[in-house]
């Protein structure tokens, strides 16, 4: 057997499973977003008819303006945490396998069982330590409650379980940075800033790119978090593209409605891995 009938033989069953799952999926979704459907009775196609409506709506495009926000927080500040930390890791050789497992700790634990634990015991205003410090110190509502503030307190919670993943992706990355380029740097007096961002950095950009790549995606695909605190609450304060869609399709049974907003996710994904893409080719044609 030739070396290509092997390479098409290996990738075959991926390619069926990807096509069995993922394709045929999306070209249903894309089908019935141009339908009024309720999910159970036939389908009657109204061609744009989903997508005016969705213009139109201003829930949706306060949906939209909530995911960019979120994909804004989570391009830096989880980014910025987990570098330092992945840096800070490297001088710990001995001590850094113990980090990285408490690091992971958040991320390996079920999105229930985190959730539950930010909402009942460290931001619940009757049970909870946001609750003790308010009756005991100084007052103060659950910033889960309020309109200006739920969003960032979601977020927080979502950081608190990722940070330490990417903390651990970028360690890994960092680790791969030649040891003469380092000691090379260091020989000729640069400090810790300088080692950093002249040698670490350039190192782990293929990394930094793909994770950058990823976190936009994800931010426009974040769902767990979201319904399990708020649903979308208070006043649509949290409402994403994901929860959305989710309430069209389980609420109230507008199904076309749910896959055109399906489909806007998936826009901004597309846009993201195509920036991907370009990146990628650019760096090994470099």
């Amino acid at each position: 057997m030739s070396q290509r009938a092997y390479h098409v033989l290996f990738v075959t069953p991926a390619l069926l499973l990807s096509v069995a799952i993922v394709l045929l999926p999306a070209l249903l979704t894309f089908g019935a977003s141009f339908s009024r459907w309720d999910g159970v009775s036939a389908p009657s196609f109204i061609g744009l008819d989903n997508f005016e409506a969705l213009f139109a709506d201003n829930v949706f495009w306060a949906a939209i303006t909530n995911n960019i926000q979120w994909a804004l927080i989570f391009l830096t500040i989880p980014m910025a945490i987990a570098l330092v930390a992945a840096s800070l890791l490297l001088s710990r050789r001995k001590s850094g396998a113990v980090y990285q497992v408490i690091f992971l700790l958040p991320y390996v634990l079920a999105p229930v069982a985190n959730a539950v634990i930010w909402q009942n015991i460290i931001l619940s205003p009757v049970s909870g330590l946001l609750g003790f410090v308010s009756k005991n110190f100084i007052p103060m509502s659950s910033p889960l409650t309020e309109p200006s503030t739920a969003l960032y307190a979601v977020a927080g919670v979502d950081i608190w379980h990722f940070w330490g993943y990417l903390t651990v992706v970028f360690f890994a990355a960092m680790r791969q940075t030649p040891e003469e380029q380092l000691e090379a740097a260091f020989l000729e007096g640069a400090n810790g800033w300088q080692v950093f961002w002249n040698v670490t950095l350039p190192n782990i950009l293929p990394t930094l790119g793909l994770m950058l790549v990823l976190v936009t995606i994800f931010s426009f695909l974040t769902f767990d978090y979201i319904y399990l605190i708020t649903q979308g609450g208070p006043a649509r304060a949290t409402e994403m593209l994901s929860t959305y869609a989710y309430k069209f399709a389980f609420t109230s049974f507008q199904v076309g409605k749910a896959a055109a907003v399906a489909l806007v996710m998936s826009f901004f994904g597309l846009i993201a891995s195509i920036v991907y893409v370009r990146m990628s080719r650019a760096s090994l044609e470099a």
